[in-house]
């Protein structure tokens, strides 16, 4: 990874690009720092994985202690030989890395410095990765669920193109610049290959499988009573056994019709030993999976997203048919499936029997709800054990209880809340979707015909064939828990990859879904709430990725600072807080890492439209330019006439009258126009000509106005008053009336007679 990034600055955040050198085929973040404090990242790529670390104290730099000697005076140095028979070996190498006593630098810098990295050859490439679903957390308080192992080291799982799955432990100190410049590590091109020990890691290879595997999820084993009562081995190896931490992995891939495996692997493997597994459960499935994930809380559930089917829940320590079981180890030899969620079916002109494809679904809630995002930008939250943080309201019950039906017409699970991302609302005209970039684009509505409609509610992303093609994903974050809570918050990250990807952060999801429920409820404003209720878009990622197609995205926990933490004065945090995670966007040889711009208006500004103070600008006066008349007051009913029959002079005599309108104080439209009479038609007479220099300061007089017009800042104010809600309800209302003419126009029978002459 190069040293120095290429920085991109757009109008909304500024992005820095890291030029791999090779591809990329999947970016992690690891929830655990290390010791001196860095942020570790894993990315697979077609040789290995290589681990960064990112930010927190430096690396002394590397000292040679050379001591020459002297002999009597002299020079150069005597040379000895000893006879023996005995060579010396030398003793193993130590690695003890030295940091600096204090971070990078003092004030926080634009983007984190990387530390150290450390290239894990493997041969071939690493697909996939995975992590434990542990909250971030720094390396002396990582004790998850009593696993003291995370204190020292890094855990985690690969897939490899050549079908392989590894487990791997390594240290979570970075190595010193000395032990990468090790003479021994010269001697072969293989001398560092993972599985050598030579950086204190070990291997453990999974086997069973005869394809590569597309997705791996890893949790901690969950020791229960049934899984003690289970075992036959006696009480000294059960005490042992407990003290061990082991770690359950699963992974799933294409062979038969679909493949999903588990094993049980415990964590005393020595480095330099590559030891093999058997996996204790083997599920064969009537499709193939796309992704899996396990419970944060729940350790032994298992969530599976089918992709043109259902997400479904998997537990793999409650056994399918428990009085056949025979199994003799502490998990049954099959589980079973507890739950299964149905998306909705697709838009169609005609009768769909296709469901929308599910894109990726991850656990929120602390492992009580499922967030989805589907194929055509909806995403929606399933409410498994009524975890909505609205629990007074009636729409906000689980799926399972008195409020919700759970299941409604044709196998459809209800969403608690859903929407659609920004950028791919079915409303939209979906021929300037596909090419935003492309010359004179725009993304406009479609006009609001009950024709027009339908097409494009059909026609939306191209229909169910080209739904399935696309690619996206969801990174829940779990953030450290504040001081006197228990569970912190989480963040949210919705991508759709492409060459013009949609990427969209949730700040933080409780709030989020508590705001989205309000809303549904009929309660709160469009415009009202802080950021952190909202779902930010980013921008302008075309800039850092300069030209290549969005293949991944992850998100970075940012150190909790005084900024960020510090609340109002009334007690309540700041409306513009930056958003609690950085952006990591992966390209096919590229990272980007985009921050938010401290220029940039925030979000509530850019909806409303509002704009900079100019500062400096005292004599600033009211807009002359263009001045709109006043709006009249709405009647409460509104008559048209669309009668063809012939209309008397009188009326049409109507028609020519002149509308007086109040004229603008000044500027472009208070100039004297000559008016012939009363009519609205110019007269026919020729006005009197001015002279050059009064024609010529009358057609350059508004250049002042324009100017004075546009360094007038906007009126928020007029802006916060006007109901947005009840504009789009009138717009719905005439689109219904528009349909019922439509089609009473279809129903009515015309007969025409013919009188014969």
């Amino acid at each position: 990874m190069q040293s120095t990034p290429r920085t991109r600055r757009t109008p909304q955040n500024t992005q820095y690009t890291y030029t791999l050198g090779r591809r990329i085929h999947h970016v992690k973040t690891y929830p655990v720092q290390s010791p001196q404090g860095a942020t570790i990242l894993l990315y697979g790529h077609e040789n290995g994985v290589t681990v960064v670390w990112r930010g927190g104290r430096r690396l002394k730099p590397q000292t040679e202690n050379k001591s020459k000697e002297k002999n009597n005076g002299s020079t150069s140095n005597a040379i000895m030989i000893i006879d023996s028979d005995e060579e010396d070996v030398p003793p193993p190498f130590v690695d003890k890395p030295e940091f600096e006593d204090s971070p990078t630098s003092t004030a926080t810098p634009p983007l984190a410095e990387i530390i150290q990295t450390l290239d894990l050859a493997f041969g071939t490439a690493v697909l996939k990765i995975a992590v434990l679903p542990m909250p971030n957390t720094t390396s002396a308080e990582a004790a998850w669920n009593g696993a003291d192992i995370l204190k020292q080291k890094i855990i985690f799982a690969v897939t490899c193109a050549t079908s392989e799955v590894y487990l791997i432990t390594l240290p979570l100190t970075p190595p010193s610049n000395e032990s990468k410049a090790r003479p021994e590590l010269r001697e072969s091109l293989l001398a560092a290959n993972a599985g050598k020990g030579v950086w204190g890691e070990t291997l453990t290879l999974l086997g069973g499988q005869s394809r590569p595997c597309e997705g791996v999820a890893m949790t901690l084993a969950k020791s229960t009573a049934a899984s003690r009562s289970r075992s036959v081995e006696p009480t000294t190896t059960q005490s042992q056994t407990r003290q061990s931490s082991r770690v359950i992995v699963a992974a799933h891939s294409r062979e038969a019709s679909g493949t999903l495996r588990l094993w049980n692997v415990p964590l005393d493997a020595k480095p330099g030993v590559i030891s093999r597994l058997e996996p204790f459960q083997t599920e064969y499935l009537p499709s193939p999976l796309s992704s899996i994930s396990f419970n944060p809380t729940q350790l032994t559930q298992l969530l599976t997203v089918s992709s043109t089917h259902a997400v479904r829940l998997y537990d793999y320590s409650t056994p399918a048919l428990p009085l056949e079981d025979a199994s003799e180890g502490p998990f049954p030899i099959q589980g079973s499936w507890l739950l299964s969620l149905y998306p909705p079916f697709t838009r169609s002109a005609t009768m769909s029997t296709s469901r929308k494809p599910i894109v990726a679904a991850e656990w929120i809630a602390h492992g009580r709800a499922v967030l989805t995002l589907l194929a055509d930008g909806q995403w929606g939250i399933w409410d498994i054990e009524d975890a909505s943080p609205t629990a007074t309201s009636a729409s906000s019950g689980g799926l399972f209880s008195k409020a919700s039906a759970g299941l409604r017409g044709s196998a459809i699970t209800n969403f608690s809340v859903t929407g659609h991302l920004e950028g791919t609302s079915p409303l939209k005209n979906p021929a300037t979707q596909k090419s935003p970039a492309a010359t004179g684009s725009s993304r406009e509505f479609v006009p609001m015909t009950p024709h027009t409609r339908r097409e494009a509610l059909a026609s939306a992303n191209g229909g169910p064939e080209k739904l399935v093609c696309v690619r996206g994903g969801i990174t829940v974050t779990h953030l450290s828990p504040a001081k006197g809570t228990a569970t912190g918050d989480e963040t949210a990250l919705l991508w759709l990859g492409g060459s013009d990807p949609l990427v969209s952060v949730v700040p933080n999801v409780a709030k989020f879904w508590d705001s989205q429920l309000r809303k549904a409820a009929g309660g709160g404003n469009l415009w009202s709430g802080t950021q952190l209720t909202r779902m930010a878009r980013l921008t302008d990622l075309g800039a850092g990725l300069l030209g290549e197609r969005c293949t991944g995205a992850a998100a970075i926990p940012k150190p909790v600072t005084a900024n960020n933490s510090s609340a109002s004065e009334n007690g309540t945090p700041p409306v513009e807080a930056s958003l609690p995670v950085e952006v990591l966007i992966q390209g096919e040889s590229r990272v980007v890492f985009v921050h938010e711009s401290e220029d940039a208006p925030s979000f509530t500004s850019r909806l409303l439209g509002a704009r900079k103070k100019v500062g400096g600008r005292t004599d600033l006066e009211p807009a002359k330019a263009i001045l709109a008349y006043p709006r009249p007051e709405k009647p409460n009913s509104v008559a048209f006439n669309l009668s063809i029959a012939h209309r008397p002079a009188s009326e049409n005599a109507a028609l020519l009258r002149s509308v007086r309108r109040p004229a603008a104080a000044g500027g472009l439209f208070s100039q004297d126009q000559p008016r012939g009479g009363d009519s609205l038609f110019p007269s026919v007479e020729a006005p009197a000509v001015p002279s050059q220099g009064a024609s010529q300061a009358i057609g350059l007089r508004f250049i002042n106005d324009l100017n004075f017009a546009a360094d007038q800042p906007d009126d928020e104010q007029e802006a916060i008053n006007r109901n947005i809600e009840e504009e789009m309800m009138d717009i719905m209302e005439i689109d219904r009336e528009l349909e019922q003419m439509e089609d009473e126009r279809e129903r009515s029978t015309k007969r025409v007679f013919f009188e014969e002459g």
